[in-house]
């Protein structure tokens, strides 16, 4: 049956947001966001769009989980790099995060270049993880075409015979932002922005127009 989407939509009326409020470093003032949305129980905190482009200009975007946020602001994440994610970092290493806390009718939208962190943290966040999430990233060609979930089960009981390491293929990325956006939802539409944008190693703050 179809549906009429056109009358679904939700008022935000929680908070409003002020730039002369917010921390002159982005940084800061993600990580008081990041924690009120922990400990108002969002759904997933930590998951964010990774917005990349291919070589042939192609967008595609997917969730991923933030795992750091490095004291120098860079946000780190680990995938497969054989990935389509990863092939598309490689040549193009812009990319794009988004968070969304419905909860708190808050997002953030954060811009900037990606790059892979060291082997030795890779290694340190592999052995950190959950056995079965070990063994995932061993048996999963991410991003191949497989015959059948079958297949993919046996690749993953295959692989608790073998040595428990992290593969090549498989670590790190940082993204190091040049800009970061405040958004939040008010009444009628007339939602608050604020952007910040790295200009000459300082953070310049403005309102933008919903």
């Amino acid at each position: 049956m179809n549906r009429d989407l056109s009358n679904i939509r939700k008022d935000f009326t929680k908070e409003s947001l002020h730039a002369e409020e917010l921390n002159n470093s982005p940084i800061i003032q993600f990580k008081q966001w990041l924690n009120e949305a922990i400990d108002k129980k969002e759904l997933e905190p930590t998951a964010m769009t990774l917005s990349t482009v291919s070589a042939d200009g192609i967008p595609s975007a997917r969730i991923v989980l933030l795992k750091k946020l490095a004291e120098n602001g860079e946000y780190w994440f680990y995938t497969n790099y054989n990935s389509n994610k990863g092939t598309d970092l490689k040549n193009n290493n812009h990319a794009a995060l988004n968070f969304f806390w419905p909860g708190l009718e808050r997002q953030i939208r954060i811009t900037g270049t990606v790059e892979k962190i060291s082997s030795l943290q890779s290694d340190i966040y592999f052995q950190s993880r959950p056995l079965d999430s070990q063994l995932s990233a061993i048996a999963s060609p991410q991003s191949e075409v497989i015959k059948s979930r079958t297949e993919l089960e046996n690749r993953f009981d295959d692989s608790r015979t073998m040595e428990i390491k992290r593969p090549e293929n498989w670590g790190g990325y940082a993204l190091t932002p040049h800009e970061i956006e405040f958004w939040q939802g008010r009444a009628g539409r007339l939602h608050d922005r604020i952007r910040y944008q790295l200009k000459a190693e300082n953070w310049i703050k403005e309102r933008l127009a919903p």
